[in-house]
């Protein structure tokens, strides 16, 4: 019984996620007030590393690839990963097995957090190098 309701569980997670998607592909960020808005840029003007996620998430689920990697770059480095992370995570768990920790060695956390916080440097720098690719 014990793991049905895991299994349950996993469903509904993956139930939510799609439901998410489907929100973000049929309601666009700006359209409504129920999407969070970024409290770092609302008290310092700045952009921060997540600025323009979700309509960068939005922009991508409509295959306008163009304006999605105008919005936030790094969407494209860390979209993949955590696909890949999430979908090994589901099926290992709908499985039995856990998934392996990956980031066993500190020195990937902290090159994660230095990639993070120097892309939130360079996108708020006066010369931005993705300006050119604004819609």
């Amino acid at each position: 019984m014990k793991r049905f309701g895991k299994k349950l569980w996993l469903a509904l997670a993956l139930a939510a996620a799609l439901a998410g998607t489907a929100l973000l592909y049929f309601v666009p960020p700006g359209s409504v007030a129920f999407y969070p808005r970024c409290l770092f840029h609302q008290m310092t003007g700045l952009n921060c590393p997540g600025c323009g996620g979700l309509r960068a998430a939005h922009q991508l689920l409509h295959g306008h690839l163009r304006e999605a990697f105008a919005l936030n770059p790094l969407l494209f480095v860390v979209m993949p990963v955590f696909a890949w992370v999430g979908f090994s995570w589901l099926w290992l768990q709908w499985k039995g097995r856990e998934l392996p920790h990956p980031f066993q060695r500190p020195v990937w956390i902290w090159t994660l957090a230095a990639a993070v916080i120097g892309f939130g440097i360079v996108r708020n720098l006066p010369i931005h190098p993705f300006a050119a690719l604004a819609p």
